[in-house]
């Protein structure tokens, strides 16, 4: 890896380093928690379809708020203040859930939780773009994820070695999840941020919390055409915990899943940067539709197997889908849109997909809940296929942004 230095010969800057290791302490708390989070809620009584609900509310607020913060970062031409305060919120929301298990107040921490990340998101990910160039997005973004995705690596390894001793004593470990989250925010007070003139620079400013519909009808045509691809598939997409909830009913105990999940992750970690060199070579577009492809028949696999052997390399393909196409996804949108709305385009996606996120976990919940498993998976498989199909087909110009 590079040193830690701002030299525009460096891919990878200080900048990049500093967020991406601040995303790995954060992750690393939040996954602490989220392999866990399907089985406490079971064990204190909920059923899927509150835990569907539940994760779909907490990213739908999660993504709205990134369409509203990220159009502030852009317009007032700062982005460090969102990226302190918003991974510092994530920080604080951990120990709120070793306090009740109402579910009003779990939905609270939850929120919170989101709400720091819809805050800091989009400004995060417009330092990023910042840092890079038209042909380095792929690398940059790449290298953030691997190292934001160790976070869910270590996370969950120090939650299943806490279960191990600790068999079912969730609470305590919602506490021990604050102590990174609190490396976090020491992290990022060494970031040293580039001075903006704010877009708006000698204007009233003011703020529309549904910033992301008046930016969608205004942004560049290859941007919505991209756009509404992404959200078709985040339609069906729903949250990882209905893999885990497979394999949990399949028979596998608490450690099995918690292990497979982390298998999962260290492959997300390890291929994301790669994949992102890759895509910078190859193309974005080629690489992000490998990784769909790959995301439809993981599905398929999971719709027809219950055997432990094949949710290992279920999962092994499922890390190559997340590392072909999370990071990859945000250097395509910030390659097609004006650099002085880089925050607000990503927010905006991120606006529509927490919608589409609340649709698809409640529908998961419900087609699981009425249905089972089977039919669940098959109808993500398929609706993802289509979405391939539609992205392969559409032309998207770049906007030379850099």
């Amino acid at each position: 890896m590079q040193a830690l230095t701002n030299s525009p010969q460096r891919i990878i800057t200080r900048t990049i380093w500093i967020l991406s290791l601040v995303s790995l302490f954060t992750d690393m708390a939040s996954e602490m928690l989220y392999p866990v989070m399907p089985l406490y809620l079971k064990h204190i009584g909920y059923t899927a379809v509150f835990i569907g609900l539940l994760e779909g509310v907490a990213e739908a607020v999660a993504g709205l708020s990134k369409s509203y913060f990220g159009k502030m970062s852009d317009s007032l031409g700062k982005r460090l203040p969102f990226v302190q305060f918003g991974y510092g919120l994530s920080a604080l929301s951990k120990p709120m859930l070793a306090v009740f298990i109402y579910p009003w107040w779990i939905f609270l921490s939850r929120t919170f939780d989101r709400i720091g990340k819809g805050i800091r998101t989009g400004a995060r990910d417009a330092m990023l773009s910042d840092e890079s160039t038209l042909a380095t997005k792929g690398r940059v973004f790449g290298f953030h994820r691997s190292l934001d995705t160790l976070g869910a690596v270590f996370g969950p390894a120090i939650a299943l070695v806490y279960l191990y001793f600790y068999p079912e004593q969730y609470r305590t470990l919602f506490l021990i999840a604050f102590l990174p989250g609190l490396l976090a925010i020491i992290s990022t007070l060494i970031i040293k941020e580039k001075k903006k003139k704010p877009v708006a620079d000698g204007q009233r400013i003011t703020f529309n919390f549904f910033a992301f519909i008046t930016y969608w009808r205004t942004s560049p045509a290859g941007y919505r055409r991209l756009v509404t691809g992404l959200l078709f598939f985040a339609l069906f997409n729903s949250s990882d915990v209905f893999l885990l909830l497979k394999m949990k009913d399949s028979g596998l105990n608490d450690m099995a899943v918690i292990g497979i999940y982390i298998f999962y992750n260290l492959v997300y970690a390890l291929l994301a940067y790669p994949l992102g060199i890759l895509a910078d070579k190859w193309g974005l577009k080629r690489i992000f539709l490998a990784g769909l492809t790959l995301f439809a028949g993981v599905y398929l696999g999971f719709a027809l197997n219950s055997n432990i052997a094949v949710f290992i390399f279920l999962f092994f393909l499922y890390g190559i889908y997340a590392a072909a196409t999370e990071g990859v996804s945000k250097a395509w949108i910030s390659n097609i849109v004006d650099k002085k709305d880089t925050a607000t385009a990503i927010g905006t996606y991120s606006g529509f997909q927490s919608i589409c996120a609340l649709l698809a976990s409640t529908v998961c919940g419900l087609l699981w809940y009425n249905f089972g498993a089977m039919t669940t998976f098959i109808i993500t498989a398929g609706i993802t296929l289509l979405a391939v199909t539609y992205l392969a087909v559409i032309r998207i110009s770049m906007a030379g942004n850099t």
